[in-house]
């Protein structure tokens, strides 16, 4: 197996599309295929699973993922370290949610891109409770993400901005929204929770709601703060989100903010990474570049 090679794996591996994959790293389908093929024949042993529908990774293929994630990381320190006069190049990979990405990486990335033009950032974007999980595994070299309630002993992470968790509700169908003496009544007003992440935990953990024995009225549970959003918007219940997303949202005209919902504390936002990934000269650089920000406090609290 050569470096081309885990290269077409590993972005394979992230993408699971063959035609996604080989029009990215300039190859055809069918010389994709024959590449995936050798390092099949190579460790005997099968990598995805795959059909006329999907593509997946089979249990030998996460195993040889982290295997090729190591390889390709050495050899980009390897090329860095022999080339030090030389300008600095390689790959790195930014997970967070859409709204992460609106509000923090711009500021961030512009000023890497200005310093590191040669280094390639590939932006993934996804549910906020998976950024953790994500950086964890190796799948991505940074996450823009909420500092947990306890942080991994294996996790660095630079604060950014802190922003509220606040209850909300639609303004165009605010009968849906069941009181009792001029407060909220949890238990048959219905609620949009989030899957898990940090805001499902706060409301389940909620001294607020423990010290009521409220037993909330739960209308469904959906991925991402974006999804709540929008259900909330059509008036399927309400909701508890931070407020930094429903500034970012487009739908925000459609949404208000409920007064007297509990105090769920705020959400610190910033990035973060394994601790040893900092030791690569791509990961180290966006990291003093993030910390310079935040130390800056450029982008705006909501505090």
């Amino acid at each position: 197996m050569n470096i081309r090679e885990l290269s077409l794996y590993k972005h394979l591996a992230t993408s699971l599309h063959f035609g996604k994959t080989s029009q990215a790293c300039n190859i055809t389908p069918s010389g994709l295929t024959r590449a995936i093929q050798r390092l099949e024949n190579e460790i005997d042993q099968q990598l995805f699973y795959r059909d006329n529908r999907s593509v997946s990774l089979t249990p030998a293929g996460k195993i040889f993922y982290r295997y090729a994630d190591d390889v390709l990381k050495r050899w980009e320190e390897l090329n860095n370290e022999l080339s030090k006069n030389s300008e600095l190049s390689g790959e790195l990979s930014v997970y967070g949610s859409v709204t992460a990405m609106m509000s923090i990486l711009p500021d961030i990335l512009s000023r890497f891109r200005n310093r590191f033009p040669q280094v390639t950032v590939n932006i993934h974007t996804g549910d906020a409770a998976k950024a953790l999980e994500k950086v964890q595994q190796g799948e991505v070299d940074l996450t823009i993400a909420a500092l947990p309630d306890n942080l991994p002993e294996n996790l660095d992470f630079i604060r950014i901005l802190r922003t509220p968790l606040i209850c909300i509700g639609s303004s165009q169908y605010g009968d849906m929204i069941h009181t009792e003496k001029g407060a909220i009544d949890w238990t048959r007003t219905p609620l949009i929770l989030a899957k898990s992440g940090l805001s499902r935990t706060r409301l389940d953990t909620c001294t607020w709601l423990k010290q009521r024995s409220i037993t909330p009225n739960i209308y469904a549970q959906v991925g991402g703060n974006e999804a709540i959003i929008a259900m909330v918007s059509m008036g399927c219940g309400i909701g508890v989100i931070p407020e930094l997303v429903l500034e970012k949202s487009s739908l925000k005209e459609r949404i208000s903010v409920l007064p007297g919902s509990p105090d769920l504390g705020y959400f610190t936002v910033g990035v973060c990474t394994r601790a040893k990934n900092r030791q690569r000269p791509t990961v180290k650089h966006f990291w003093d570049v993030a910390s310079q920000i935040g130390s800056e406090a450029s982008i705006p609290s909501f505090e």
